[in-house]
């Protein structure tokens, strides 16, 4: 059985590297940032850094889906539980994954926890427990990510169109080519003053002292930001698939670096169509969208891990990105709709699922 466990563990890692490992950097392959072969290495990376960061921040996600609280104590320590738990879970995400739809581990973990639960333990769920610790979050950390995402975006818009590059220029000197959305700070003193203007016209001033692009250092934000996703990310996910293989008898140290390389993996090999809708279906998007959604998704989620609230990453990054979408009014609505309607079949396949394999594991 405790084979079992371990195989059924490592495969749900694996299969949730190939849905989520890449979902940090959707938006910068969205928006042409990067390739996605670039992308995917930068994503694979950043994954493997928050496992091994989430030895330090995310403890309290490891009791959290161990599933005390919510069964017996007994039903959660069994192995046929963890098990079926474990394929349940892994079950649903791979299913998904090779649809190309983004669903979220922790949504499958919960159905998979429930499913096992009242074949193992019948009617002893503490629907209390699962509506506070863990419904609530999952529901309002999308509402709250779209809203941030829409009203972020709209701050970022206030900006002065067109003005994208600032220069440092000599006394009071401006652009020749100097038009409307040209800012010029100018001071009385021997000194050099702050041009503000298009790249057009930046480009007519001679020996500037310093210039800075605003598109360049937007699309080097937009890359750091994408990698502080798939870090938080992985923070977030790291305990709660390790709490399996602890079930296991493994040591918690190498419970997450196993998962750590199964996320690897998986990213690596089975990333591609769950980017392919996050990145080019749900929104077209610039770099300013892209930085705006990827902000709010990694200030959600690593807060989130910071109290041990199992809110999920697809959740919190489907929700900023369509809140971008809709303050730029770029969502494309059938494929957000697709994908709220495989988030509400993700518990009760996944509780199917996870009933199943522990019913069927009692009998052996």
């Amino acid at each position: 059985m405790l084979w079992v466990i371990a195989t059924a563990a490592l495969f749900l890692a694996f299969s949730n590297g190939a849905n989520d490992n890449f979902k940090g950097f959707a938006t910068v392959w969205g928006a042409h940032a990067l390739s996605y072969r670039n992308a995917l290495f930068i994503a694979t990376a950043a994954t493997i850094a928050g496992s091994i960061f989430s030895l330090l921040l995310a403890g309290e996600l490891v009791r959290a889906f161990s599933g005390a609280g919510l069964v017996p104590d007994d039903t959660a320590a069994a192995p046929h539980f963890l098990a079926a738990v474990a394929i349940g879970a892994s079950i649903t995400v791979i299913t998904a994954t090779r649809t190309g739809l983004p669903i979220s581990t922790t949504h499958a973990l919960l159905g998979a926890m429930i499913g096992a639960g009242l074949a193992a333990s019948g009617s002893s769920l503490d629907l209390h427990h699962l509506g506070n610790k863990f419904v609530l979050p999952l529901l309002l950390s999308p509402v709250l990510a779209a809203a941030c995402g829409m009203l972020v975006y709209k701050a970022l818009q206030r900006r002065r169109n067109g003005a994208d590059c600032f220069c440092l220029v000599e006394g009071a000197a401006l652009p020749q080519t100097a038009g409307k959305g040209t800012l010029a700070l100018q001071n009385s003193l021997d000194l050099p003053s702050l041009v503000i203007a298009s790249e057009q016209s930046c480009d007519s001033i001679a020996d500037p002292r310093a210039r800075l692009s605003l598109s360049t250092f937007l699309d080097r934000a937009h890359i750091f930001s994408a990698a502080t996703i798939c870090f938080a990310r992985s923070v977030n996910d790291t305990p709660k698939l390790a709490t399996l293989l602890v079930g296991a008898q493994l040591s918690g140290l190498s419970s997450m670096v196993l998962v750590a390389a199964a996320m690897a993996v998986g990213g690596l090999i089975l990333a591609r169509r769950v980017a392919e809708t996050m990145s080019h279906r749900l929104n077209s998007m610039d770099a300013r969208q892209g930085v705006s959604a990827n902000l709010i998704t990694a200030g959600f989620v690593l807060l989130a891990s910071k109290y041990g609230l199992p809110v999920s990453t697809t959740h919190v990054s489907v929700g900023s990105i369509a809140g971008v979408g809709f303050g730029a009014g770029t969502t494309n609505w059938s494929v957000l709709r697709n994908v709220l309607l495989s988030w509400a079949a993700t518990l009760p396949l996944a509780a199917s699922a996870a009933w199943l394999a522990a019913m069927t594991l009692m009998a052996w």
